[in-house]
């Protein structure tokens, strides 16, 4: 019982936790260690677990007394950290929250961040490097990745939002850590939902050296399909606001049967053609003035 006793007592004064700790029979004949990790530190017996466990209610007002695990910083660059070893020691994977940065120089990072080392060959080989950081302090959280690929297998990746809101991906440039300036957009907008598959429609927008939009080089209506180059209202198939379309390529119908279909539009240097019905061409005659 003195042994029980005193091991939930050091892991309350050690890791600040509010709660029950619950070993087996075989860790209360055990006494805890120095750890041998770089850094010491107490060592629970092998193999032994904490079972912790609350009847309390995670409410602001009363202290948030089922936060049975908390780790605190009490100095302004100190970084609390659960991490993950490999077996000779050596840190591998941490869960990290910390307000300052290491350098002073630098923006406050205001963050819970997600760590692994770099690859053991490169150029800082085995460090741990940030690559999911969520930012606290803040009404909208700009969640971050860095140096990571997304990959979503077999799922769906998906931007959704209500009435009035536009959904955006952003393509942006970066500059002094998180600074970004916007180059591109794919937006869904913010249009109301109106009935008679009506509002939301797709744009491409288009930003300056400073971040500024310019205008919207492409638009599909969702209602009718109409799609705008340089228009965001289209209201034809293909809306074009400008003064020309070009055909590259050149190509003349062998003949007035040649294969092709409705619409079909075709050049040379003497003719423009047009099908006008399925396999059936007409031309007229170019001249200069």
């Amino acid at each position: 019982m003195k042994v029980l006793l005193a091991v939930s007592l050091a892991l309350g004064l050690t890791f600040g936790i509010i709660g029950v700790v619950h070993m087996n029979a075989s860790a209360t004949e055990s006494q805890f260690t120095g750890s041998a990790l770089p850094g010491g530190g107490i060592e629970v017996p092998h193999n032994q677990r904490f079972h912790l466990s609350t009847d309390q209610q995670w409410v602001s007002s009363q202290g948030h007394l089922s936060d049975l695990i908390r780790l605190q910083w009490t100095a302004d660059r100190a970084k609390p950290a659960i991490s993950w070893v490999d077996e000779t020691g050596k840190d591998k994977t941490a869960i990290v929250s910390h307000a300052k940065a290491n350098d002073p120089n630098q923006e406050d990072h205001n963050h819970l961040s997600i760590e692994t080392t770099m690859s053991p060959t490169g150029k800082n080989a085995n460090q741990l490097f940030t690559r999911f950081e969520i930012p606290f302090d803040q009404d909208v959280a700009e969640i971050r990745t860095h140096s990571s690929n997304l990959n979503v297998v077999d799922g769906l990746l998906r931007m959704a939002g209500s009435d009035g809101v536009n959904r955006d991906v952003q393509f942006a440039k970066t500059s002094d850590g998180n600074v970004t300036s916007p180059r591109w957009t794919l937006r869904a907008d913010s249009t109301n939902e109106t009935g008679a598959n009506a509002g939301s429609n797709f744009h491409i927008i288009r930003y300056s050296d400073t971040g500024e939009e310019i205008d919207t080089p492409f638009s599909i209506n969702r209602k009718t399909g109409n799609v705008g180059i340089g228009s965001a209202d289209p209201t034809t198939k293909l809306d074009v606001d400008g003064d020309r379309i070009r055909i590259r390529q050149s190509a003349a119908p062998a003949s007035s049967s040649a294969p092709g279909n409705v619409g079909e539009i075709a050049w040379d240097s003497n003719y423009v053609y047009v099908c006008v019905a399925p396999n059936k061409w007409k031309r007229t005659e170019l001249s200069t003035w």
